[in-house]
Parts: C-alpha cells; sequence; structure tokens
C-alpha cells in the first residue's frame, strides 16, 4: 500500500475514535427517550439496586428514572401517598402500558417506603 492510502486509513480510525469517545464520555441515557425494552430493563436495574436504607426521595427517583408510566396518589391522616409505577415487564403488544406491567414504588411525604406488589397493596388498604 502507498503511503497516501494509508495516511487515510489512520485518518479514518482516528476519526472513528474520537466520535467513539465522544459518545462515551458526553451521552447521558435518558429513560424518557429510550426504545421501551430498553427502558424497561433501565428500570429493572435500578429498581434492583435500590435499599430502603438509602432513603431514596421521590424527587432523585424521578430524575435518575424519567417520569413514571403511572401515578395515584392521596392524602391520609395529613400524609401524602403517592405511587409512582414504572414500566418493568411486557405482558402484551398493544401499546399501552398497565399497571400489571409495571413495578409500584410507594412514597410516603415524598420518602421512598416501599415498592412491588406488597407496596400497592399496603397503598390500596390505606
Amino acid at each position: 500500500m502507498n503511503n497516501k492510502v494509508m495516511k487515510y486509513i489512520f485518518l479514518g480510525v482516528g476519526i472513528y475514535l474520537l466520535f467513539a469517545a465522544s459518545v462515551l464520555l458526553f451521552y447521558t441515557d435518558d429513560p424518557d427517550t429510550m426504545h421501551w425494552e430498553d427502558r424497561e430493563a433501565y428500570n429493572r436495574k435500578y429498581i434492583a439496586s435500590m435499599s430502603l436504607e438509602d432513603n431514596h426521595n421521590k424527587k432523585a427517583v424521578i430524575e435518575y428514572m424519567g417520569a413514571p408510566d403511572i401515578t395515584e396518589a392521596k392524602q391520609i391522616d395529613g400524609d401524602n401517598v403517592q405511587v409512582l409505577f414504572y414500566r418493568t415487564q411486557h405482558v402484551k403488544s398493544d401499546g399501552i402500558t398497565t399497571k400489571d406491567e409495571c413495578t409500584p414504588l410507594l412514597f410516603k411525604n415524598g420518602l421512598l417506603i416501599a415498592w412491588g406488589d406488597t407496596a400497592y397493596q399496603t397503598y390500596k388498604d390505606i
């Protein structure tokens, strides 16, 4: 190969590496723009890493996970109780996200107190 071809090959590889490095350094995941399958995996991963000892607040959860797919709220004895539903499993390809496709996160006065099916049952029983 002559030197001119080699220069173009190295230039192309260099541009590719610069582009790849830029994407890795500056691109942030945004749950609101993810494809539904990626968002489900993202939500499952985040929820699996949660612990009640971490004192998650609603604002931080929404900032990290994006807007919930479904939400419910009520006030009981001066306490604000809210359930945020995040899609975590595919059930039916109908274009509509339903509660059975979501994991509920239960917040009391803005702090996460429970998640999963028992959290929603607790919410309904209050």
